[in-house]
This record gives structure tokens, sequence and C-alpha cells, in this order.
């Protein structure tokens, strides 16, 4: 990883995707790619990702052209990373047959991860067009209106909002939703204790505006990163360059010098101002619900727009899981969780899966070949705390080496079989939550959680009643014998 010019394969190619194009090209190649002409940005484009992402196990990227009421060429793509294929094409990796073969070569990776800062440039295909004054209207753009009950067009939801922080001058990239006000204000809503919040909160402390971009339509891998918890003062673009193994490529902002992909789609440019807030939601998000509702959220006044000819706009829909983005964010949760149990200094996992039912937060389960009595427990309290697990939890369940964490009835099995309700099932209280929990009071920000061991009680390993089913090697002379029989069933 530091040799730079080190030969590496990205899936089936020597080297990264440039770009979102590139990247498109690609999953084409793959057969993952939906061409739908002629949706409407109003409601349908949202209700088709809906349908598409929850009508089957595979469902495909969605590149919606052809647009009703914008210029030929003027592009939306949902479902970037939606599938073990595409997941893979995006980060690199080797074509996967389950889905936890993904999370062990996030897994192997980031035992040699670091972080590459990205590379300034001079200029990119994000300038090729650079409007200023009378030309500000972020609504040239297809942006769409996802669901029925949303409180207006979101332009930021497979986003980028990036600031500089006051303090430490590191750069934060974090994907929040991002809503069109007008032609030229945005409302920006970020849950509490995330990072780009605290960083915002720094500069209306001191009474300054708080410069940000919004980049729409870049390298799926930066969604991927500004969507998980990473460290406080990790950049989301370092964290990238390393899983890239080269830096990525960034051009300053005019007005404030902020960095942004130079091969981005759309950046928009511009600043908050302490005490300026206007209604923002309500809002269809990743938990199924509106439970954020509406309030009052501070305005981004836009100062430049920047976009490439034709551009392509960034989309994802957040709804009643599954999502056009839920997949790929239980693979790269899970591997976070697994690195960050690995590194507290728990050894023993052998698989980590956060559930699309709990979209990809709230039903967490880790799998560990037992090694001393209290191995389970750690495990399950380590999985409830960590930075990647924290957000928004509700359930983590522990179960045996035995029990694949991917198959939410192999799941249930063990806790029906081996879990006691009043032995083995803890209650955390005040966690880490926030206005998007359905469950809790508004204006609560925490939550509780349920660690659910269920894996056979440690001292009854030995004893403990075997599990009815045929040997590995029964089952696969049996297959073979009978494979005429079992291909007609």
């Amino acid at each position: 990883m530091n040799d730079l010019t080190a030969p590496r394969l990205y899936n089936e190619y020597d080297r990264p995707h440039a770009d979102v194009r590139e990247f498109l090209a690609r999953i084409e190649r793959a057969g993952e790619l939906l061409h739908v002409p002629h949706a409407d940005c109003n409601l349908e484009m949202g209700t088709l990702a809906e349908a598409v992402n929850q009508g089957g196990k595979s469902p495909p990227a969605l590149l919606f052209d052809e647009i009703p009421g914008y210029p030929k060429g003027y592009r939306v793509f949902s479902g970037a990373t939606n599938s073990m294929r595409r997941l893979a094409i995006t980060m690199g990796f080797p074509v996967p047959n389950h889905p936890l073969d993904v999370v062990r070569a996030y897994r192997d990776r980031m035992k040699n991860h670091e972080p590459i800062p990205p590379r300034v440039v001079k200029s990119g295909p994000v300038l090729e067009n650079v409007l200023r004054g009378d030309q500000l209207n972020v609504l040239k753009f297809p942006v769409p209106f996802l669901h029925e009950l949303d409180g207006g067009r979101y332009l930021g939801t497979d986003d980028l909002v990036i600031m500089r922080d006051p303090v430490d001058h590191w750069i934060n990239c974090g994907t929040y939703r991002v809503m069109v006000h007008d032609a030229r204000r945005l409302g920006l809503w970020i849950s509490p204790g995330k990072q780009g919040r605290q960083i915002r909160e720094k500069y209306f402390s001191q009474g300054k505006s708080c410069p940000v971009l919004v980049s729409c339509g870049h390298d799926p891998l930066l969604f991927l990163a500004g969507g998980n918890e990473l460290r406080f003062g990790l950049s989301e673009f370092d964290y990238a360059g390393g899983h890239r193994g080269k830096p990525v490529e960034v051009v300053h902002s005019e007005v404030h010098g902020l960095p942004m992909p130079a091969h981005a789609e759309i950046v928009v440019e511009g600043e908050m101002l302490p005490g300026e807030f206007a209604p923002e939601g309500p809002f269809g998000e990743f938990t199924g619900y509106y439970a954020g509702g509406k309030s009052d959220q501070p305005v981004i006044r836009v100062q430049r727009i920047y976009h490439r000819n034709d551009p392509i706009l960034g989309m994802a829909t957040p709804m009643r899981p599954p999502s056009d983005f839920s997949y790929s964010k239980c693979v790269m949760k899970a591997g976070m969780i697994w690195d960050e149990v690995e590194r507290s200094g728990l050894g023993g996992v052998t698989g980590v899966w956060c559930h699309e039912a709990g979209g990809a937060r709230m039903l967490n389960v880790i799998a560990i070949k037992q090694a001393y009595a209290g191995h389970s427990k750690q495990a399950g309290m380590a999985a409830a705390s960590c930075q990647s697990g924290a957000y928004l939890g509700r359930f983590v369940v522990v179960v045996d080496d035995d029990i694949d964490p991917t198959d939410l009835f192999d799941v249930m099995w063990a806790i029906c079989t081996r879990c006691d309700p009043a032995e083995d099932i803890d209650i955390v209280r005040k966690m880490w939550s926030g206005p998007l929990d359905p469950r809790i009071p508004r204006g609560a920000t925490s939550n509780s959680r349920a660690v659910i061991d269920a894996c056979r009680p440690f001292e009854m390993l030995k004893s403990f009643p075997p599990v009815a089913r045929a040997t590995p090697e029964l089952r696969k002379k049996i297959e073979e014998k009978f494979k005429d029989v079992l291909s007609r069933c």
C-alpha cells in the first residue's frame, strides 16, 4: 500500500475507475445496470427504485435518462453499490459467492490499509461549467421528489457534504440529506453527534458562517466512506484513497478553497449563516419511517455551482428496507464493526453481519469461536459500543461459529434454542441514537440496546446436545449419488 506504483488488481481491472462514468461502463459490462428512460423526477424515480429493490434478490443499478423536462444527457443514477458484484467492483475485490466474502475481503484489506491524502490538481471535469450570480439554480438538475409525504425535493441523498474543521483543519465528507428550498437555498439536516454537525457548531459558536460543499455524483467509494462512521479526524478522502491505492484527485473551490472531487458530476458551494434556519423535512428515511418530522435546520446559501457537461446526479432512496443502498451499508458496516472489535483486542470472530431489516444498524450479528467463559458477552458488548456499531443501534446478537450470521433463519434458530431470556439478554441504556429512531420520543437522542447471547453456554460446550443434521462429508456423498434426483427438486 505504501508503494503507489505497485501492481494491484481492481476486480478484473488493473486500476480503479476514474469517475462514476467509468464505473457505469464497468457495471454495465457486468450486466448490473438497467437503463430507465422517460421516468419523471416527481415520484416516479423514487417509486421505481422501491419496486426494483424490493422485488428480487439481485436488483440492478438504475440509470434514468431522457428525463421529462430536462436536457437530453442529464441523468440520475441509483443503486451504485447495492449488490455483491457492484460492491466488489467499487472496492476492487474479487467477485464474491457469499455476502461474507465481501466482508472478509474488506477485513483482509484493513489489516494493511493506510490512508492516502488526496492530490490537489489545477483542473478537472467538474470545472467544465462554473455558474455564478444570476446563473445559480440548483433546479436546473433533475432533483427528485422521492416519497409522497416528503417536504420537498432532495438534491443530496447519495452525496458528500464537505467541510473543514475550523480548529483542527481536517476535511470531513459526510453523507447527509440536503433539501431544496429554492434555486439558491438548500436545507441541511445532520443528526446530533455526527461529525459534520460538530464541525458546523464550532463555526456557529464563534459567530462565523460555515463554508460547505455538496457533491452529487462521484466515485461510489466516496459515498460508502461518507455514509459510515470513521474515526474523528480521518478524512473520507484519505480513507477512500487508501482503498483505491492512489489518491483521490481534488480541486479547490473558488469561494472558500474547499477540496472537491475533480471528477465529480455536480458540486454546489455555499455557506451556512449562524441563526438562519428554515423548515426542513419531513423525509422518508432508512428506518422505513418519517421519524425526523419537520424542523428548522440551517440554510445553505448557494454561491457557486460546478458541473460536468451532461451531468449525472447520484440518488439514494431511503425507505422501508430493503432500499437502493441498504445492502452495501450492511457489508461496509459489518466489515467496520469486525475490524473495530478485533482492534479492541477481542479474538475469535468468524463473521459479522448487519441485517437489512434493521437498516444495517439496528440488528447486528457477530459470530465467534468461543475460547473462554465470558467471551460471547465481551463480543456482544464490544459490537454494541464500538464507533461503527453505536449509532442508532437496537439489537446485537452473538452466535457460535456454526451459525451463518447472514442467515436470519439460522440466527433465529440459535436465539430460540441457545438463549435463555433471563440469563442471556442484557439491556444497555442511554446509548447513542437520534431523531431518525421511530421508537424514541421526539427530541430524545438516546435509546437502549439488547445484547442477546445466542451462543451455547461455555460451560456446556461439551455437554450441549448435538445438532440433528448430517455431517458435511455424508451430505456431500449423498448429494453426489442422488444429484439427478436433487436437480429436479
